[in-house]
């Protein structure tokens, strides 16, 4: 069973910058596919950013594309997601997910095989 720790969530600025972090642990995390999904007040969880095994391929939402970047460190089992140039339509609470396949995450569904508990992230204008 893996599990999924987010942290680094909070309150920013328009404009600001956060790093998120998940921590993964109960499996090699080499072989786990990571993603980042967000679910904003009253909308639908919906797909953020999702990275290969060893990093060397990403893809994003329309959305975030260029002021976000994913990132995975596999020495410390975890993944990032940079996010710059915020907005108010960033604020969700943001869930980090892992699969051992690419296809759940790459589509962008909510049918990853494991996912974290969220971290908040509120962005005010």
């Amino acid at each position: 069973q893996v599990q999924l720790v987010e942290s680094g969530g909070g309150l920013v600025q328009v404009g600001g910058s956060l790093r998120l972090s998940c921590a993964a642990s109960g499996r090699t995390f080499s072989s786990l596919v990571m993603g980042w999904f967000r679910q904003a007040p009253g909308k639908e969880r919906e797909f953020v950013a999702v990275i290969s095994w060893s990093g060397s391929s990403t893809y994003y939402a329309d959305s975030v594309k260029g002021r976000f970047t994913i990132s995975r460190d596999n020495a410390k089992n975890a993944v990032y997601l940079q996010m710059n140039s915020l907005k108010p339509e960033d604020t969700a609470v943001y869930y980090c997910a892992a699969d051992t396949d690419w296809s759940p995450l790459r589509r962008g569904g909510l049918d990853a095989e494991y996912w974290g508990q969220g971290t908040q992230v509120t962005v005010s204008s």
